[in-house]
């Protein structure tokens, strides 16, 4: 965030003002033994976490030695700061405090959790030297049987974004081995459960009134033998290589004008897919009118008319069909007048 650069540079020019007092009370906290810094935090927590930090209370959490780990969160919660990216985290953030705390209530995993807003911890944020926010540290104990052979804070970036408190607590857990890491319970969404049953019961109503209505159209044989015919018309013309290829509609034939037909049997446009189904779903039609429509008529004459009309149909469609594989690729063998 670029506010940060300069608010950290006015701050610099108050360190020189700091309260004697304050920070003699910041010094008399942090001597306190380890143990007893534990308790006095983790009480806090049981009645609020993440707990809410200062720059003195800060120190006093995090100063060595230490035998237990603190999660602080460096963030900037303003709206003067805009930071987006720290409100989207700030409840996930209060989620995984409030279910890694209940679920340790004896604090038995010892790790504490707390949050640094800038306006509360301005000398801190210059001491990191941080230019964003947020930021998460993992402070790993100085003493005791967890103890880490370095005292540096181990820093979570949130390069990709506000991250779930699933992915958080799974970080942690990582960095907290042999202790005790109770899961993350989210609260119940009543307004999703209720607006859940409301639908799937408005959608079961809908249903059962519409039923005798949509019944005789799913029974149906045409609508299934209609439904069958295009998925075969449009499988079979090339409908999925177009959807894997991502090819074009049409192209241009170099000469100012529209190609409608691609080059070679490997290759083919969307507009050309649609040509073939359609002569396609033609031959269907006619095979089945001769095969299932002229034998059925009584009269010879209209019988005779219908059969030639029909194959007339079937042969001129079907000369077209291979004049479009030659043109594809002159190599095809087969031909039929009056396309050629």
């Amino acid at each position: 965030m670029r506010w940060l650069p300069a608010l950290l540079s006015a701050a610099s020019l108050l360190l020189t003002a700091v309260n004697p007092a304050v920070a003699a009370k910041s010094a008399s906290a942090s001597k306190r033994a380890p143990e007893e810094r534990f308790n006095h935090f983790h009480a806090k927590s049981l009645s609020s976490t993440p707990v809410k930090l200062s720059d003195a209370s800060y120190r006093e959490l995090t100063a060595a030695p230490r035998d237990y780990s603190v999660a602080v969160l460096m963030t900037a919660l303003d709206s003067r700061f805009v930071c987006q990216l720290c409100r989207e985290f700030q409840p996930e953030w209060e989620l995984l405090a409030r279910s890694w705390t209940k679920g340790d209530k004896k604090g038995e995993s010892r790790l504490l959790f707390g949050t640094l807003d800038f306006l509360d911890g301005r000398d801190i944020f210059m001491s990191f030297g941080l230019q964003t926010a947020p930021v998460l540290f993992l402070f790993p104990p100085t003493v005791g049987p967890h103890a880490s052979g370095s005292s540096e804070p181990i820093r979570y970036d949130f390069t990709n974004g506000p991250a779930p408190a699933e992915h958080i607590h799974a970080w942690l857990s990582r960095h907290l081995p042999n202790r005790p890491h109770p899961p993350i319970k989210r609260p119940i969404n009543w307004m999703r459960w209720i607006t859940t049953i409301v639908l799937l019961a408005g959608g079961a109503t809908a249903s059962l009134v519409a039923w005798p209505y949509v019944l005789p159209v799913v029974q149906s044989r045409t609508v299934w033998a209609a439904i069958t015919l295009i998925s075969i018309l449009l499988f079979t013309s090339g409908h999925m290589f177009n959807q894997i290829r991502n090819v074009p509609y049409v192209a241009g034939d170099g000469r100012g004008g529209i190609a409608y037909f691609a080059h070679g049997f490997q290759n083919q446009y969307g507009l050309e897919t649609q040509i073939v189904a359609a002569l396609y779903g033609i031959l269907a039609l006619s095979g089945i009118s001769l095969a299932i429509k002229v034998p059925r008529m009584t009269d010879p004459k209209t019988q005779s008319v219908a059969l030639l009309a029909w194959g007339g149909v079937m042969y001129f469609v079907y000369s077209f069909l291979m004049s479009i594989f030659r043109g594809k690729n002159p190599g095809y063998p087969f031909a039929l007048p009056p396309f050629v």
